[in-house]
């Protein structure tokens, strides 16, 4: 983080979320059978760690806890790391997963984060709006913000509200982001494929999030100074699936 963006709106918004998620989930540990074993994940001293509140984890045994899938209580163990999680999250201090960060935003839904208490639920929700504005704001953040997208995405469900929050900030750098995104993600889009791993297939976030581009990028994409090669990639992403390989300006991707 720089001192020039530590008071700006976004910024103060943020640290509110953080330090509101770190009061709201204070107190929190793990379930007290939870076990792992102890030769692939790590000792029982661990786990008993886990089961202690507040007590901050080195990075290495966060970032084991975050990336197991069957911990016996689920939502108990993401309510016990996700202060610490999502501050290594703001700072970039995560190490990018092996198939991105949607796979953060996996475990933040396998937590059921949105069943939680209504105080709990609201916190959470807070953290990934503020971080997300934030992100789409500063010209380099730690991860880039179609990452963050797809986190978010993931881990609510939806990409609505964070397309929403995106078509209202605009200028050169979310802009500039939306370029990045489109030139990420226009590959798997246009074979009608999720740009990012999902772990149960759901075609409605991709026809969102195509429907969105094809409204609202071709106008900011100019403002950015895109070619016009990526500018016909969105448009041939309005059409239906077998008139884009006959449109003139099909790039020529092949799918397997």
């Amino acid at each position: 983080m720089t001192n020039v963006d530590s008071r700006s709106p976004a910024r103060l918004r943020l640290d509110a979320a953080l330090d509101r998620l770190a009061v709201t989930l204070r107190g929190e540990t793990a379930h007290p059978d939870e076990a792992q074993c102890d030769c692939h994940w790590g000792p029982d001293e661990d786990v008993e760690l886990l089961r202690v509140p507040d007590v901050e984890l080195d990075p290495e045994l966060l970032a084991r806890t975050w990336q197991v899938c069957d911990w016996l209580d689920k939502p108990a163990m993401t309510r016990r790391i996700l202060p610490q999680l999502a501050v290594h999250l703001v700072y970039g201090l995560v190490v990018p997963p092996m198939y991105g960060m949607a796979e953060v935003g996996h475990f933040l839904a396998n937590g059921a984060w949105q069943e939680w208490p209504a105080e709990q639920a609201a916190a959470v929700e807070e953290f990934l709006r503020a971080w997300w504005a934030w992100t789409l704001t500063q010209p380099d953040p730690p991860e880039p913000a179609h990452e963050i997208f797809a986190l978010c995405t993931e881990a609510s469900g939806t990409p609505d509200p964070w397309l929403g929050i995106w078509e209202r900030t605009t200028g050169p750098v979310p802009d500039r982001h939306l370029a990045l995104a489109v030139t990420e993600w226009e590959y798997e889009l246009l074979g009608d494929n999720s740009p990012w791993t999902e772990v149960e297939e759901d075609e409605r976030k991709r026809e969102k999030l195509s429907a969105w581009l094809v409204r609202h990028a071709p106008a900011r994409l100019r403002a950015h100074g895109a070619s016009e090669d990526l500018l016909h990639r969105v448009r041939i992403l309005g059409l239906e699936l077998h008139s884009r390989w006959d449109d003139p300006h099909w790039p020529g991707h092949r799918y397997a």
